[in-house]
């Protein structure tokens, strides 16, 4: 724990102070979506249905572009970099509030500590497109998990991917109107079970398929070109980095009564036991398989297009409803930022929150935001090169560089502390590794570009 460091008359004094002008209580993002109310687990919960969700099933996949070594040694380093860069951020957002600067969101704790109006629409650009990113991946991977199970019960079936979409968009619709979220956290109780309940279908039904007559030749090896090879490494890294990041920690612990001192770690603790027992399990199971044929969702590989299936029907449908199901709690937890920017801008603290004044708007304004996100989902059903893009140019600045920043702005370690030159190294190595994924991501989706067709049928993979 850092020591106590006491602000100066003056740390603050050039800072905008749109930021901290509004009071809370006059905030209508702050009392109805980020309402304070809960305790360190329900955060653990946010956290958890943030960070562990079907995107691990790609991590097999990862590895084929890392191998074994640098895959380990990717996934290790970056789980440890992460839980320290929340655990920095949440100081950084205890340290403020013992001050009588109680910050609930990225963006104006960026703006706030660094002193700049840029970094506030910068964290919010960043997160808007993280966030809504999300919201189009989850409801395209729900319509896809539906497909999935109506082929296994309707192989010549006449419905197509959009209208599974158009079912899970409906779907999201009435679930969007949940009004604050504190409300969701038994909703993200149920998606840290069900995670643990598909990770071990997925890792038992990976040791029956290594075992069977009809397991692949297991083959390890790498791109054979110097330059492929390097390519698929920064554009694994930024896989990893998008399914560590979250960048909404400073929104997930707004839910926390006050006063949050020291809540935060526990509910990092719960959620990073949750982390090592998924991605480790999915990662040795998978890639040990599967090698270099694992596919970007490894229940394809278990049940692959040229040949007979290696996992039994319902292991597979019962793996795919889990996930299906989790995909609804993912949606709503990203969804909480828009929804508390357009709570904070179209509701009245002064009236109830299911007020007619108010419950007309968020219905309208959260249909609106869900069908938008259903639209584009239809529409572009080759996202899993696109989350590369946004791991790259949005998770690792708000995950990877921004706490360690913010750690020391605040608290000013001394130059030749140690904890200084972490942080200063966390920055260099991870803007590097930023670029370099962002490069390596775009020329991908360049490449796969051709295999794109809008409103198809099939995701593009």
């Amino acid at each position: 724990m850092p020591p106590e460091i006491p602000l100066s008359a003056n740390v603050y004094h050039n800072r905008s102070a749109s930021y901290r002008a509004t009071p809370l209580n006059d905030d209508a993002g702050a009392q109805f979506v980020l309402e304070s109310k809960g305790k360190w687990w329900h955060a653990g919960y946010h956290l958890t249905t943030a960070i562990v969700g079907p995107t691990i099933l790609a991590l097999p996949y990862v590895f084929r572009g890392l191998g074994w070594g640098l895959g380990f040694f990717c996934l290790t380093t970056m789980g440890l970099v992460t839980f320290y860069a929340y655990y920095l951020m949440s100081l950084v957002l205890d340290f403020c509030e013992k001050r009588g600067r109680r910050h609930i969101r990225f963006r104006e704790l960026a703006a706030d500590v660094l002193g700049s109006g840029w970094m506030f629409y910068f964290v919010m650009t960043i997160q808007t497109a993280i966030n809504t990113g999300i919201g189009i991946g989850t409801i395209l991977l729900a319509g896809e998990c539906i497909q999935l199970l109506y082929a296994s019960l309707l192989p010549k079936g006449a419905l197509q991917l959009y209208h599974f979409i158009a079912m899970v968009t409906v779907v999201m619709i009435v679930l969007a109107q949940i009004p604050t979220f504190h409300a969701l956290r038994h909703i993200n109780l149920g998606s840290l079970i069900l995670s643990l309940g598909y990770t071990f279908l997925v890792v038992g039904a990976c040791i029956n398929a290594g075992r069977s007559k009809n397991a692949p030749q297991r083959d390890y090896s790498l791109e054979s070109t110097e330059a492929a090879r390097v390519f698929n490494a920064f554009t694994s890294i930024s896989i990893i980095a998008a399914i560590f990041g979250n960048g909404i920690l400073p929104e997930i612990q707004a839910t926390l009564a006050p006063p949050a001192t020291g809540k935060m770690l526990k509910a990092l603790t719960l959620c990073y036991v949750i982390i090592f027992v998924t991605f480790f399990a999915i990662t040795i199971a998978g890639y040990y398989v599967f090698g270099n044929k694992s596919t970007p969702n490894i229940l394809n590989s278990l049940l692959p297009v040229n040949g007979p299936p290696l996992v039994s029907e319902w292991v597979l449908a019962l793996a795919v409803a889990f996930v299906l199901l989790q995909l609804f709690a993912i949606a709503l937890v990203y969804s909480q930022v828009a929804f508390e920017v357009m709570e904070k801008k179209s509701a009245d603290t002064r009236q109830g929150m299911f007020s007619k004044r108010n419950l007309v708007p968020r219905l309208i304004l959260r249909t609106i935001y869900m069908l938008l996100c259903g639209f584009f989902a239809a529409m572009l059903p080759f996202f899993a090169d696109i989350s590369s893009v946004v791991g790259a140019i949005g998770f690792i600045p708000l995950d990877f560089i921004l706490p360690m920043l913010l750690y020391n702005m605040t608290f000013k370690p001394s130059k030749s502390s140690r904890i200084y030159w972490i942080n200063i190294s966390i920055i260099v190595v991870f803007t590097g590794a930023g670029l370099l994924g962002a490069f390596a991501s775009i020329r991908k989706l360049i490449l796969d570009a051709s295999q794109f067709k809008l409103f198809s049928n099939n995701v593009v993979v």
